[in-house]
């Protein structure tokens, strides 16, 4: 049933939201007030992802569904439901999930940090192939249709493929759950999927991506903008969650443009750099511009904008990478004090000098795409035998802002729009050190949120404009964000940090590169393209 957004009767009764974010290892309920204070909370952890073959990440569609459901329960002895205005969702991106004409699932989700690929390309026929030949993106719509999750399944399970009535992302599947309908936020369309980054929109007919992927548009759900109304909590969900009947359910936006919203970056000379599992810097502009040549900017959680992103796939993981190979002591003191590991890992560093003694990350743990390419391999120079293991982790924190920073350094030469103030969310955030080394590489100031669940607060406020408890995003990102901490850069610092990433840095990936493709060429890691 498609959603008739006209007809629809809401319940809309006090004045907070419930903004839940389903994450890769979390689902967290929040409830903000209409100036974004965080007046209560419930978080359920939940098992990434099952690994049945190599590579291969996968997780069951209901299951998210059942943590939602248990955060959302766990919320009512904290607050009176009554007090609930409206309801947002923000999730990961890029986890898909095929559904068969009953609306239940046919296979396990794909999980975005699956690494599974096809060979099998959709012809596309002579004039496209000639067409992107010259505009040299052979490569990219190659890779496109290798991670393609659709082509995967067409491919390996036609049967599932068959029987698919709707193939849907996590938000979408959830948003079906909570409202019955096949609905998705605009601002949640991070995928291989036939979308129109520049009009924001699914794909017209005559566009590429429909050649490459097996996907209709019957199989797609209806979009609407962040901040509109997409349906209401059904009955059947009330009785799962708990939520009222009738609520309204905003769309909202993906957890990286939530954060971006959250942190407070509506202007384009702001920066929110998300220090998550995939670290990225994002920029909010107006109109379309590509960062990186044939990368799209994505869709912001602010209608009709665009988050121009740069991204290192396996970014602030490397910290859980050292974590599991380096810093077994750390993790076991914590547990035994009830501590993050990572307020250890900040005092071992504290004596480290700025630049690490020499050594410098290149931190492309996963290829990429175009910048960089498919061969990029993680790299580590400089080795002496003064190093130790906080050396390592002081280079790692620092190997990631200078990627970050060069991902700057190219929004701000396409888009000519000079960052002046940097907003850092996502786990690593919570680091004062991470902190103070961004400041001092960027050489610009670094804010912390005022709350740290900035992709949640970003849904708030999706779901506050929608219902209405403010009058504009502009006057809801006034009100309910705000800055906690601000560490500022330390010029003697920031020169040392600025000359290592000039003159070394920055070199490091072209030189790199011819190695990077022999390696490849002699060992088959990481698989070329199809």
């Amino acid at each position: 049933m498609q959603p008739d957004h006209a007809n629809h009767t809401h319940r809309s009764r006090g004045e907070n939201i419930l903004a839940i974010d389903s994450g890769t290892q979390s689902v967290r309920a929040l409830v903000f007030d209409p100036q974004g204070h965080l007046v209560a909370q419930s978080k359920v952890e939940q098992e990434p992802y099952r690994s049945p073959k190599p590579g291969w990440a996968e997780q069951d569609p209901d299951y998210y569904y059942s943590q939602l459901c248990r955060a959302c329960q766990s919320l009512w002895d904290q607050i009176d439901k009554e007090s609930i205005a409206a309801v947002s969702v923000t999730t990961q991106r890029n986890t898909v999930i095929c559904l068969d004409e009953q609306d239940q699932p046919l296979r396990p989700a794909i999980v975005w940090l699956d690494q599974r690929r096809t060979n099998h390309r959709f012809p596309v026929g002579p004039l496209w192939r000639t067409a992107f030949a010259l505009a040299r993106v052979s490569d990219t719509i190659a890779y496109f249709q290798a991670e393609s999750e659709a082509n995967w399944i067409a491919t390996n399970q036609p049967d599932i493929w068959r029987k698919t009535k709707k193939f849907v992302f996590l938000s979408g599947f959830l948003l079906h759950r909570l409202t019955g309908q096949y609905v998705d936020s605009v601002g949640s369309q991070v995928g291989y999927v036939p979308f129109d980054y520049k009009r924001l929109q699914w794909a017209k007919r005559s566009d590429w991506k429909w050649r490459v992927v097996p996907v209709t548009k019957d199989m797609l759900p209806e979009l609407v903008q962040p901040g509109t109304v997409a349906g209401s909590i059904s009955k059947a969900a009330t009785k799962q969650t708990g939520i009222p009947e009738g609520l309204p359910v905003v769309a909202a936006a993906a957890d990286k443009a939530c954060e971006v919203l959250g942190s407070g970056c509506l202007d384009a000379h702001q920066a929110c750099l998300s220090y998550g599992t995939t670290a990225t810097i994002n920029t909010t502009h107006r109109n379309y511009l590509e960062v990186i040549p044939f990368i799209p900017p994505y869709p912001s959680a602010l209608p009709g904008a665009y988050s121009l992103e740069v991204q290192i796939y396996r970014g602030y993981w490397l910290v859980s990478w050292f974590k599991k190979q380096f810093g077994q002591r750390e993790q076991k003191i914590a547990d035994e004090k009830g501590i993050a590991p990572e307020k250890l890992f900040d005092e071992m560093i504290r004596d480290v000098p700025p630049g690490s003694m020499g050594l410098i990350l290149q931190p492309f743990w996963t290829p990429g795409v175009r910048v960089p390419g498919p061969e990029a391999k993680g790299a580590i120079i400089g080795f002496g035998d003064v190093h130790t293991r906080a050396h390592i982790y002081r280079a790692i924190l620092e190997g990631l802002a200078y990627g970050l920073r060069e991902g700057l350094q190219r929004s701000e030469r396409r888009t000519k729009t000079p960052i002046l103030s940097l907003r850092v969310a996502g786990g690593g955030s919570q680091s004062d050190q991470a902190m103070q080394i961004t400041a001092d590489i960027f050489g610009i100031p670094a804010g912390r949120p005022h709350v740290y669940e900035a992709s949640g607060l970003g849904a708030a406020i999706d779901a506050a404009v929608g219902a209405e408890l403010h009058s504009d995003f502009a006057s809801a990102v006034s009100s309910m964000t705000r800055t906690k901490d601000v560490f500022e850069p330390r010029p003697d610092v920031h020169r040392v940090y600025d000359d290592l990433y000039r003159r070394v840095y920055l070199k490091l990936y072209r030189r790199l590169k011819p190695l990077y493709e022999e390696i490849q060429a002699i060992t088959g890691y990481p698989a070329p393209l199809p």
